[in-house]
């Protein structure tokens, strides 16, 4: 038995149905953007891509966790 997605990768799966995108390609964005902070990259995602907030949030936070464990 598996145990359910926990956290912002929850998000996931709804992120690609809804926005027809990879999370990689939206991970990609993220950091190829030169914005740094969290919610302005949130904000950034909201207005320049159509993203809920929830959605945008769950992508900025698992994409900087990842990066500060690299």
């Amino acid at each position: 038995m598996t145990d359910a997605v926990k956290g912002p990768a929850s998000y996931f799966p709804s992120i690609e149905k809804t926005y027809g995108r990879p999370v990689s390609e939206w991970k990609a964005l993220i950091r190829a953007s030169p914005l740094t902070k969290h919610m302005e990259l949130v904000s950034w995602l909201k207005t320049e891509h159509a993203l809920g907030h929830g959605h945008a949030n769950a992508l900025v936070a698992h994409t900087l966790a990842e990066d500060e464990t690299r």
